[in-house]
Order: structure tokens, then sequence, then C-alpha cells
């Protein structure tokens, strides 16, 4: 089983993490509403994870909105110009 956090929780409980981590626990990093990176112990680092693309969290749409009332595309959109 797969656990989400925040970035800000994963600061705040590093720690409690690499704890859980070394006993086996996988843990998907959420930044700006959607999926970062995962967390694996060792051991599981080489195994295949699959495409992201099958993963219901990575499909996931963005929750929430910004105080200043724009969606996290709009913010990707002026910090990450294409």
């Amino acid at each position: 089983m797969t656990i989400s956090i925040n970035a800000k929780q994963l600061r705040a409980s590093l720690p409690e993490v690499v704890r859980r981590v070394h006993k086996g626990a996988k843990f998907t990093v959420i930044y700006r509403s959607r999926p970062a990176f995962m967390i694996v112990p060792v051991d599981d680092a080489g195994e295949g994870q699959g495409a992201l693309a099958d993963d219901s969290l990575y499909r996931a749409t963005a929750a929430g909105r910004s105080k200043d009332g724009r969606a996290g595309t709009d913010h990707d959109d002026t910090l990450y110009p294409r």
C-alpha cells in the first residue's frame, strides 16, 4: 500500500517517514496538488513501478485553489513558461 503525503507534511515528519520506509512503507509525495515522486525502500527501488498514466492518483485533477484565485496550471504557466 502506498501512503500519500504532501510536501509540507514530509518536511515536518521526515524522521518518522524514514522510520516507516525502513519498515517497508511506500509514500507518494504530493506537491502542488499533484504526485511529484515516490519514496520507497531501497529493496523496492529496482522494481518496475508501471506507467504513471496507469496510476489513478497521477491522473487525478488538481484539488482546491490558491488564495489569489488562480489554479495550479495558472501558476505553472507563470513559473515555467513554455
